[in-house]
């Protein structure tokens, strides 16, 4: 008999290594997702983002990845790209560390959440919840004992790639809470490894 299993899309998730460059660049896409930004958008402070072309952040996210960094996480179904969830402690993200409305909250250590991209043909199917949740784990696996978002809480249906940053719903069904909000549309939300009574 047919079992639910065979509707539920296999998906698993690899970190972004050198030999997985051409998978990010599959789903990316030729103009790198949203508009060349090629995921250096949270990487980097808003005039250097400016000046740069698609082209140049291109080149910026390959060299990170060349040098051993593993910037996000690709969801793979039936061995294809099908998502990714960028992640890492948050002074990686010069966008956020100059941030008025998404500063600190404090100086404990935090991975960051920072982007989301759900190719076309995986989109309602609950993606990004599984990217959020792989995103916890991996970033768990690494020490991290607070993992940071900044989702959005959209008004009306979401089409394209808004909401690049997550949803406020998704991030709450996965356990996170809100510590602060400068930002009517985007709280700052957290995730405690040890559950959120520290909130």
């Amino acid at each position: 008999p047919v079992t639910e299993r065979s509707t539920a899309v296999d998906v698993q998730f690899q970190p972004l290594t050198p030999d997985r460059w051409r998978d990010f660049e599959t789903l990316f896409g030729p103009s790198g997702a949203y508009g060349g930004c090629w995921c250096m958008w949270p990487r980097l402070r808003r005039k250097e983002f400016d000046r740069n072309s698609g082209k140049q952040n291109r080149q910026a996210m390959k060299e990170a990845v060349d040098s051993g960094e593993e910037p996000g996480l690709l969801a793979y179904s039936g061995g294809e790209p099908v998502g990714w969830v960028a992640l890492a402690p948050r002074e990686r993200y010069a966008h956020l560390e100059h941030s008025r409305s998404l500063k600190r909250v404090d100086d404990q250590p935090v991975w960051s959440i920072v982007c989301f991209v759900v190719d076309k043909r995986a989109r309602g199917q609950g993606m990004m919840a599984k990217l959020l949740s792989a995103a916890i784990q991996y970033a768990r696996e690494r020490g991290a004992r607070i993992v940071e978002g900044y989702p959005a809480e959209p008004q009306g249906k979401l089409s394209g790639y808004a909401g690049y940053t997550g949803i406020v719903s998704t991030f709450r069904k996965a356990g996170f809470v809100d510590v602060a909000r400068r930002s009517e549309r985007q709280p700052i939300m957290r995730y405690y490894s040890g559950g959120s009574s520290q909130a």
